[in-house]
């Protein structure tokens, strides 16, 4: 073996950036030439908006008498109303839809052939079958009032979809974990409570919020059987004939509210998984090094 094979590696010097494996390290033109890349696409993103607000003021979006409407008391009490509509079928589906989708989770990783059979038919099922479709089916076909089968077409689609996050979640844990578990004496439950689960939380929360994302959104088909969310609510402003038809307006400010939720429930996520890492439950625990055991009785040295 040679001496420079023992000899440790430099440091990179300062103003350089460390190799990777995964891909070369962009030199002194490569790093000019993205900065020119991007500064390209910042100068399109902005000409884009700044032609889209053009339009918008050309055919008079942004006239005073457009945006009146929304100073009146009975048109705020109307979006709050809605509002808080959608906040609780999102909130009565999400829960739900968590429960559901751990409950077939648990039925997919079950050693019981007829119970994972079952509950992979039914996660398939409704992950192919069209949230519309399912509200409807349960308004129209069952006679259910709109909340109820609104929540009941999240939960089913969304359950399902959470429930392959969950399972895969679980079998992306070391192998050896679980058997180191099992070593130990631990039941089936145990290790799926204790040990899986917990280390499976934090590969998964990314992928829970973004589909509890995707149930928020999806509360605005409620307007289709008449439930009266915020999407509903808007729609009865931008039809009045008294308010000389705000379209564009009200879709903005819906726009622009539900973005903020998708945002905030982002936020909150992130504020989970810091507050996760920063467990003391997650650190890892000092191991002493190994010493010399003494010897058996009987043994020579």
């Amino acid at each position: 073996m040679s001496l420079s094979a023992l000899s440790p590696k430099r440091a990179p010097a300062t103003g350089q950036a460390a190799p990777s494996a995964l891909y070369d390290v962009p030199g002194p033109r490569a790093r000019a030439r993205h900065l020119v890349y991007g500064v390209v696409a910042s100068l399109a993103l902005l000409a884009l908006a700044a032609w889209v607000i053009h339009l918008l003021v050309d055919t008079g979006q942004f006239a005073y008498v457009k945006w009146r409407p929304f100073g009146y008391v009975g048109v705020q009490e109307l979006l709050l109303r809605g509002l808080g509509n959608t906040l609780k079928a999102f909130a009565l589906a999400a829960v739900l839809a968590l429960a559901l989708g751990a409950v077939l989770a648990a039925g997919r990783l079950s050693e019981h052939r007829l119970l994972r059979w079952g509950s992979t038919l039914l996660v398939e099922f409704f992950r192919a079958m069209p949230v519309l479709v399912m509200i409807f089916f349960v308004f129209v076909a069952l006679q259910v009032p709109a909340l109820p089968a609104l929540v009941t077409g999240l939960t089913l689609y969304n359950g399902s979809v959470l429930a392959e996050v969950f399972r895969s979640g679980v079998n992306s844990v070391d192998r050896g974990q679980r058997e180191a578990a099992y070593a130990l004496g631990m039941r089936k439950t145990q290790v799926m409570v204790h040990v899986l689960v917990p280390q499976a939380v934090r590969a998964m929360l990314p992928t829970i919020i973004s589909q509890l994302v995707v149930a928020l959104k999806d509360t605005s088909l409620g307007f289709l059987i008449t439930y009266e969310e915020f999407l509903h609510a808007g729609r009865l402003i931008a039809i009045n004939m008294d308010y000389t038809m705000p379209f564009i307006p009200v879709v903005m400010v819906v726009s622009a509210i539900y973005i903020g939720l998708c945002m905030l429930l982002s936020w909150f996520a992130n504020w989970v998984a810091r507050r996760e890492r920063g467990n003391v439950k997650n650190e890892a625990v000092p191991v002493a090094p190994a010493e010399a055991a003494s010897t058996m009785p009987g043994t020579r040295m």
